[in-house]
C-alpha cells in the first residue's frame, strides 16, 4: 500500500514540475489568454432596460426586474423616460432607492445627453455621478443639413472630448450607441473616429450587435475588431430582414430566434476578455411595453414570462460560446 502511495506521489510530483516547466516556456500572451478566459467564464451582469418597464412605477418596477433576475436596471433619464431630465434632481434619487431596496444596482443610465455645456445635460451628469452611476449612454448625433460628413465630424469629435472632458472630472463613462440608420456612428468606422479625440478612459462606446450586424451585414467581425478596446457597456437584442408590403424591413425579434450569430460574437467578446455590463432589450412586439408605453394591452406577466426567457437564453448563450 505504501509502495503505491509512494508511487502516485512521484507521479504527482513528476506531472507538477513538467507542468511548471511548460509554463516557463508557454508565450506570455498565450498564457495570459488561458488565465484571462476563465475569467470571462461566470455568468453575465445584465441589466434590463427600463424603457420596457415604463408602465410601472419605481418601487414596482424595481421589484419586477428582481424577481425576473436581473442584476441592475439602466433607467431612462430621458424625456418620456422614467426619470425626466428636468426633474432628475428630485426623482433619480427616488428611482435608485426603490432599485437598491430591491437588491439590485443603477450601473447604467439612458439619456438624452450630448453637450457638455447645456445646462440641462451638465446636471443629469453630475446627479447621476454624484449617486454613484459608473456610465451613462448619451444621445445620438445627427448629420445638420448643408454640411459635408468630413465637416459634420469635426464637431461631433469635439462633442465627445468635450463631454470626456466632464465625465473625467465626475468619475463618470459615457457611451454613444452604435444605432442603425443615418445617425452619425452607425457605422463602426464612423464612430471610431468620432472617439478619436476623447479620453477614453471616459468615453467609449455601447456596443449594439443588432445594429452593427444590420449595418455590418458580414463584416461585423470587422467592426468589432476595430472598436473592442473603446467597449464600456453592451445592448443586446436580435432581428431578422421581412419583406413587407414588397420591401425588406428590420422586424426585432426574441433573442436567439433572428440573425446574430451570437455563438460567434460571445467567442470573440472572450477573446478580448470583455465581459462588461449589459442592458437587454425587448423590442419585439409586447402591447407597447417594446416601445416604452405607459400602459400596455397585454397582461403583465407576458411581458414578465419573455423577459425571463430571454435573460435565460441570453446566460445560455454565453455559457455555450
Amino acid at each position: 500500500m505504501d509502495s503505491e502511495n509512494n508511487k502516485s506521489r512521484r507521479n504527482f510530483i513528476k506531472s507538477s514540475v513538467i507542468a511548471g516547466t511548460m509554463l516557463q516556456f508557454m508565450p506570455n500572451d498565450l498564457f495570459a489568454n488561458v488565465l484571462e478566459s476563465k475569467k470571462v467564464a461566470g455568468p453575465l451582469n445584465v441589466c434590463v432596460f427600463s424603457k420596457h418597464l415604463q408602465f410601472l412605477n419605481y418601487k414596482d418596477m424595481a421589484d419586477a426586474a428582481a424577481e425576473i433576475g436581473f442584476d441592475g436596471v439602466d433607467l431612462a433619464v430621458r424625456p418620456n423616460g422614467h426619470v425626466l431630465p428636468e426633474r432628475v434632481e428630485m426623482d433619480l434619487p427616488k428611482a435608485m432607492e426603490a432599485i437598491k431596496n430591491a437588491g439590485l444596482a443603477t450601473t447604467m443610465i439612458t439619456t438624452a445627453v450630448q453637450d457638455a455645456n447645456d445646462a440641462i445635460d451638465r446636471n443629469v451628469v453630475e446627479t447621476a455621478a454624484g449617486l454613484g452611476v459608473k456610465y451613462y449612454r448619451m444621445n445620438w448625433l445627427k448629420y445638420p443639413d448643408g454640411k459635408s460628413i468630413p465637416e459634420a465630424m469635426i464637431q461631433f469629435k469635439k462633442t465627445l472630448t468635450d463631454l470626456s472632458h466632464l465625465n473625467r472630472k465626475l468619475n463618470i463613462t459615457g457611451c454613444y450607441q452604435n444605432h442603425s440608420g443615418n445617425l452619425a456612428g452607425a457605422s463602426i468606422w464612423e464612430l471610431w473616429e468620432i472617439l478619436k479625440s476623447a479620453d477614453h478612459k471616459n468615453m467609449g462606446v455601447q456596443y449594439d450587435i443588432r445594429h452593427a450586424i444590420v449595418e455590418g451585414g458580414m463584416s461585423w467581425r470587422n467592426g468589432l475588431n476595430l472598436i473592442h478596446p473603446h467597449i464600456k457597456i453592451l445592448a443586446i437584442k436580435d432581428f431578422i430582414w421581412a419583406k413587407k408590403n414588397g420591401t425588406w424591413v428590420v422586424e426585432n425579434v426574441p433573442l436567439g430566434e433572428g440573425m446574430v450569430d451570437f455563438k460567434s460574437y460571445f467567442k470573440m467578446l472572450k477573446e478580448f476578455n470583455i465581459q462588461v455590463p449589459i442592458s437587454l432589450h425587448y423590442e419585439y412586439p409586447l402591447g407597447g411595453a417594446d416601445r416604452g408605453a405607459s400602459s400596455i394591452t397585454i397582461d403583465k406577466q407576458i411581458v414578465f414570462a419573455h423577459m425571463k426567457r430571454d435573460l435565460n437564453k441570453l446566460q445560455q448563450l454565453w455559457q455555450e460560446a
